[in-house]
């Protein structure tokens, strides 16, 4: 699965000093930081959520990377890649 957005990975803490951009993360890490609020829900929360449901459901990886970075991050370069546990 890739979703394409406005940023080239995930940050937690996003907008503040200690925002951190997340690279390869299990989808247990994303699940934990959906629920303490790192991602809102007219942001990138929808994301996370589709990319938790779609790796519950037997998806092996998942990419969330910038429009412009396509296919960087479909190769590794780039984006936040959510993997099983």
């Amino acid at each position: 699965m890739v979703i394409l957005t406005a940023v080239s990975r995930v940050a937690i803490n996003f907008g503040r000093a200690d925002q951190q951009e997340l690279d390869t993360v299990s989808v247990s890490q994303m699940r934990r930081y959906l629920e303490e609020g790192h991602f809102p829900a007219g942001s990138m929360g929808p994301k996370i959520e589709a990319v938790i449901k779609f790796i519950d459901g037997g998806g092996r990886r998942a990419v969330i990377g910038h429009l412009n970075e396509a296919l960087p991050a479909i190769k590794g370069e780039t984006g936040t890649h959510i993997l099983p546990d």
